[in-house]
Parts: C-alpha cells; structure tokens; sequence
C-alpha cells in the first residue's frame, strides 16, 4: 500500500474524531484549522505514526492547540470561549455524567469544572480512549492518568450535588382546610411531585 493510500485511509477513518476533539478544546471554526494541520503533519510522518494512529493524531492535535495559546492567547482565549459552549451545549453530556437525572444540572457541573479535568473525562467517555491511549494523547504515564482521572470524576459528582436540585423539604403546616371541594372540581387529593435528585454513577476505569 503506497503512502498516499494509507493517508487517504488515515484520513477517512479519523477525521471526524480529530475535529470533535479539537472542537472541543477550541470551537469548531478554529477546530477545522488545527485538525487540517494535523492531518498536514500525518502525510509529512505517515512512516512514523503508530497503530492505532487516532492517540498520535489527537496528540499532534493537542500540541498545536497549545502552540496556538502560545503563539496568539487572544486567539487562543476567544477559541477557548467558543469550546466551552460546544461542550455545554448538551452534546455527549449524558456520557460524561452518566446516570444524572438532570440534564441541566449535569451541563452546569461540567461547566464549572476546569480544562483540564474536563479534557480527561472527554478523552475517556466522548473519544472512546483507553486510559493508555488517553495518557498517550497527554504525554503522561497511564498511572497518572489514572489518578487524575479519578479526581476529575470525584471534582464532577461534587460539582453535580452542589448544584443538582434537593428534594422538597418537608411540609409545615399550612392553612386550615376548607369546609369541602369547590363546584366542580375533582375533590380527590392529587399526590405532590417531587423534585428529581441528581445523582452520578461514574464507572471506574
């Protein structure tokens, strides 16, 4: 298979990965130009890009985005904004937190978390990674990864509680009851609804 080939390959297989992930750590519109750069670094290293290849290519990504903060940090600041309302917007939040009832509650959490902590959930519950694959992309140990994994999902339940609804406190007496229903209204008593309770179930890696 000639070079060209397997750049074509490359190419179909891990694009739209590539650019949801550099979507989400700098919006979509500047998303585009850090995933055609990185795929412009594939075809110059395609002899060097390992298998699987997608770790390498988020890698390569990852580092132009933060040359780009180094390079230009108004640039870099505004992208970042934009990020923030992709991954706030409600797209994959279900994965990231799985079992919260509140799908608002859960956006606001993720909200409130730090870029790094939530670049480390992503990488795991939206890119599909391995904890080797993901430490891969951070250039760290799978160890560390591990820990700073852990933190960043105990960091998202905290962040889910504090802002997640409670439950409707007990009722206190209230006025005295009328004499009888008036005309025309169902005179059965109709249960209160209650509050859903956010709660998070991450599953450990």
């Amino acid at each position: 298979m000639t070079d060209a080939q397997r750049f074509r390959d490359l190419y179909e297989e891990c694009h739209p990965r590539v650019l949801a992930y550099a979507a989400s750590l700098v919006g979509r519109q500047v998303g585009e130009d850090i995933t055609s750069e990185t795929f412009t670094v594939a075809w110059r290293r395609m002899r060097d890009i390992p298998s699987p290849p997608l770790p390498w290519l988020l890698g390569v990504a990852r580092n132009l985005t933060r040359e780009l903060r180094r390079r230009d940090g108004r640039q870099y600041n505004l992208a970042a904004q934009e990020a923030q309302r992709v991954i706030t917007s409600g797209a994959h939040v279900e994965d990231v937190a799985a079992g919260v009832t509140e799908r608002a509650v859960a956006l606001q959490a993720l909200a409130g978390l730090s870029d790094a902590d939530r670049e480390l959930l992503t990488l795991v519950a939206w890119h599909g990674l391995g904890p080797r694959e993901a430490a891969r992309v951070l250039g760290c140990s799978s160890a560390t990864f591990a820990v700073r994994l852990h933190r960043a999902r105990r960091r998202l339940e905290r962040a889910v509680d504090a802002v997640g609804p409670s439950p409707d406190p007990s009722p206190g007496p209230g006025p005295s009851p009328s004499p009888g229903p008036e005309p025309g209204l169902d005179p059965r008593p109709r249960p209160r609804p209650r509050a859903p309770r956010a709660n998070v179930t991450v599953k450990e890696t």
